[in-house]
């Protein structure tokens, strides 16, 4: 029996198991930080098979590493399994038709996730001990990637240290070895603060911290026009101050969030964006102070592995889609209003061409392998903590197809396409893939050694975490 074969074997009798969990945790559809439901499931189904699990890890109740195994090579899968807020759906419903309205959603896919890095893990442990092999498997089990992330923390706590190389994907549109780079992010709070009076009757006594917080606004949306166009800024009000405009609010509390490409970039621009605060506070003589939150370094696909996940999922292929997928995957893709259909038609021409774009959206599900480019070198305005992990060992992360061409990420779309057979097959085809590029990986010390290099020239020699040492998760704060 080959590798591929074994692998094949090996998840398609784990199959129902995956699904379940993904089903599962796709019920839960727990917030960042708060995936206890999730975590547990995952652990116990670890537990179950032979792994060690150590909980808690990097100071986050919910973020988890497994392993089993002795011996060289090391290798990771990454795990994610938190949900986003507001995305409730019904699952495999092309109607948008909440659960609970306003309740969270897995709107990113992330159960897939879990499931999917579950069953590569799994995989991988089998065909060490078939064939008698010495090597260590880790599932990292990564809380709140939605959130301020656990990677970067988990990074810093040397959690990474020793691994030779690890392998993640995403749920996507495409089934593809991800070449496109994702930026850096750098998030915090500021947190304004004045003093009360009665806005009518004595308003030249207060001083009013939203005052403060809505100046800042129009300050950061002046420095728009002089930033990097590949660099972004958010900001979005955690507290007002109060709902009575008759009282000068002492308080505010406004989150913002900068990108750009490179970690160097995004602690330039956030200093920018933190002068501006502190010229607001003296408009209004209020006081300013903040606290950062989270930072997530740029990923940059290691291109050692590259090739070997490249053969590898070319030899999977992509899910195999049948009538009834088509049918959902249009009535999905039909749900999108008309601004958006035009966008999805545009974007979906460039990537199939002008000559099959009709056919590509009768059949609205990706059924091939787009080849890697090696040559990319652009960058997407998302970001991940995936990022640190690439600083830190030889990282790749595959996107493989659970939902309709054109579908766009968090919306009650992707929570329902995440609970469907679309879903269901991708997470199969990914956790195959995956499984095989670690076996593949592993008969190739010298991809590995020629990966790490690559790691070392991006990273300077050893990983530096984005954050300063004093900041902690922000487990409950976030």
């Amino acid at each position: 029996m080959t590798d591929f074969d074994f692998i094949n074997k090996v998840i398609e009798n784990k199959k129902e198991l995956l699904i379940d969990v993904s089903t599962k945790i796709w019920n839960y559809a727990e917030l960042p930080y708060a995936e206890a439901k999730s975590a547990e499931l995952l652990k116990n189904v670890l537990e179950g098979e032979g792994f060690k699990v150590t909980t808690g890890v990097a100071d986050i109740p919910t973020a988890f590493t497994a392993v089993i195994g002795e011996g060289s090579p090391v290798f990771g899968f990454l795990g994610e399994y938190d949900a986003l807020d507001i995305l409730s759906q019904e699952g495999g419903n092309p109607r948008k038709c909440p659960i609970k309205e306003g309740a969270p959603g897995h709107g990113c896919g992330h159960n897939l996730l879990g499931a999917g890095s579950l069953g590569a893990a799994v995989a991988a442990k089998e065909y060490l001990k078939e064939n008698n092999l010495q090597g260590t498997v880790i599932y990292y089990g990564c809380a709140a990637e939605e959130g301020a992330g656990a990677k970067q923390f988990m990074a810093r706590a040397g959690l990474f240290d020793g691994v030779d190389f690890v392998y993640t994907w995403h749920p996507a549109t495409k089934n593809e070895v991800q070449s496109d780079r994702s930026v850096a992010i750098m998030g915090a709070n500021f947190e304004f603060k004045g003093l009360t009076a009665h806005a009518g009757g004595a308003p030249h006594l207060g001083r009013s911290a939203l005052d403060a917080a809505e100046l800042m606004s129009v300050g950061v949306n002046y420095l728009r026009e002089h930033m990097i166009d590949q660099a972004r800024v958010h900001y979005a009000y955690v507290d007002a101050g109060g709902s009575a405009p008759n009282v000068v609010q002492d308080h505010s509390l406004i989150k913002y969030e900068v990108r750009s490409p490179k970690v160097k970039q995004v602690k330039e621009l956030f200093q920018r964006v933190v002068n501006v605060a502190k010229g607001a506070a003296l408009m209004t003589e209020t006081e300013m102070s903040y606290e950062v939150t989270m930072a997530f370094s740029d990923y940059i696909t290691n291109p050692a592995l590259a090739k070997i996940a490249d053969e590898c999922l070319q030899e999977v292929g992509a899910p195999h889609w049948d009538e009834q997928d088509y049918r959902l995957a249009r009535m999905y893709l039909s749900s999108y209003n008309e601004n958006t259909l035009e966008s999805i038609r545009e974007e979906t021409t460039e990537t199939y061409g002008e000559e099959t774009i009709d056919e590509v959206l009768e059949k609205p599900l990706d059924s091939i392998v787009h080849p890697y480019y090696e040559k990319n070198k652009k960058y997407k305005s998302g970001s991940t903590d995936v990022g640190d992990v690439c600083y830190a060992v030889p990282t790749v992360n595959f996107n493989i197809a659970t939902a309709c061409i054109g579908n766009v990420g968090h919306t009650w779309q992707m929570t329902g396409q995440s609970n469907s057979s679309i879903g269901n097959k991708g997470l199969v085809t990914a956790a195959k893939v995956m499984a095989l590029a670690a076996i593949r990986t592993m008969q190739r010390p010298d991809v590995i050694e020629e990966a790490k290099k690559a790691v070392q020239k991006q990273n300077g020699g050893a990983y530096q975490c984005p954050l300063p040492d004093y900041v902690k998760p922000p487990v409950g704060k976030y």
